[in-house]
């Protein structure tokens, strides 16, 4: 039920799913007079979709705290219940970010050794990675957790990796610290004392410090910063992407000359559109929950939201929780130890 275009496209999303994923089962979760209307037009398999009844939403615009607590039958806490109680595996939604985040921590246990989770975003850039030649970068945090210690932030790059690693493919992951210099020094005091952390962390492919200008170059795979900082830096990026096509679409129609110029670079922009189409992504994950929850963009027609689907899919055969859980494991036993040794 959440999204810009809920309940139709995302109907249409799970649909088309449930015959791309033939070892899945699709529960969709809301309005059933509503989800029941809609499901027989559009070609399914039967046998992989069922409808759970859920008695209201969560509006797009809604605070996300006053709307769980006004609606505990809101489709999204049913939702991560379900997960919870053992009724699904991992959860989609399109819906209001902050209340997807909120029913997850209220229902779900954070692995071992996280502390706060994160909610991570897929960003375009020039270099590409991994066997799939994979254009997209990971950053988190972007919102879950607004302010993140140096613990967190070490943590934030053992999830990112771990997810880099299964969706892209990327064997050793470049993972970084967004700051404001490449030196170890700088930065706040938790990015000084994580790059300290995370440089004696051989789980990982720590490349050190990176800027704001390194994150479109995409010299990381995967970005590490807390929530604030996070949250800005997507927004920018997102604006950025809408003032180039305003632009070109006032460049179109100002000059024959500049049109002509577009003209000649049509292919090279249709190149660019796929590349930078968010819809061929799905989603992005909110990572350190015992279960996966990937997060749709709100603007998600039923192809984003097929796509997120097979995003969750994945996630559950590649055991990505459960890697996390591993290498934080394995973190904290040398932590151990190299306390132990030092007394």
């Amino acid at each position: 039920m959440g999204g810009d275009h809920a309940p139709d496209e995302i109907v249409q999303g799970a649909a088309e799913a449930s015959l791309a994923l033939t070892s899945a089962e699709i529960i969709l979760v809301g309005d059933a007079s509503v989800l029941g209307r809609l499901l027989p037009r559009m070609r399914h398999d039967g046998a992989r979709v069922r409808v759970h009844h859920a008695g209201s939403h969560v509006e797009m615009d809604e605070k996300p705290s006053e709307a769980l607590a006004a609606k505990p039958d809101a489709s999204i806490l049913v939702a991560a219940q379900l997960v919870a109680n053992g009724e699904g595996d991992a959860l989609v939604s399109a819906g209001n970010t902050g209340a997807a985040v909120l029913a997850c921590a209220r229902s779900w246990p954070l692995l071992d050794g996280v502390r706060r989770a994160a909610l991570a975003a897929v960003y375009p850039t020039e270099l590409r990675r991994g066997e799939k030649d994979d254009p997209f970068s990971l950053i988190l945090d972007v919102g879950a957790t607004i302010e993140a210690t140096a613990e967190d932030l070490v943590t934030f790059a053992v999830m990112g990796s771990a997810y880099a690693k299964l969706m892209s493919a990327n064997r050793r992951p470049r993972v970084a610290l967004l700051s404001n210099g490449s030196e170890a020094n700088k930065g706040t005091p938790e990015v000084i004392a994580a790059h300290a952390a995370l440089v004696e962390t051989t789980e990982l492919n720590f490349i050190g410090n990176v800027e704001g200008l390194d994150i479109p170059r995409g010299v990381a795979d995967v970005i590490v910063t807390s929530g604030f900082v996070g949250n800005v830096v997507l927004k920018m990026l997102e604006g950025v992407s809408e003032t180039v096509v305003r632009l070109a679409r006032y460049a179109h129609k100002e000059r024959l000359a500049w049109r002509l110029g577009l003209l000649a670079l049509s292919s090279a922009i249709d190149q660019l559109k796929q590349i930078t189409d968010w819809q061929q992504y799905g989603g992005a994950p909110l990572l350190g929950f015992a279960h996966p929850f990937i997060k749709a963009h709100g603007r998600s027609n039923a192809r984003a939201v097929t796509n997120a689907v097979k995003v969750a899919h994945k996630a559950l055969a590649g055991n990505l929780t459960g890697n996390i859980a591993r290498t934080m494991a394995e973190l904290d036993e040398r932590t151990k130890r190299s306390q132990r040794s030092e007394k």
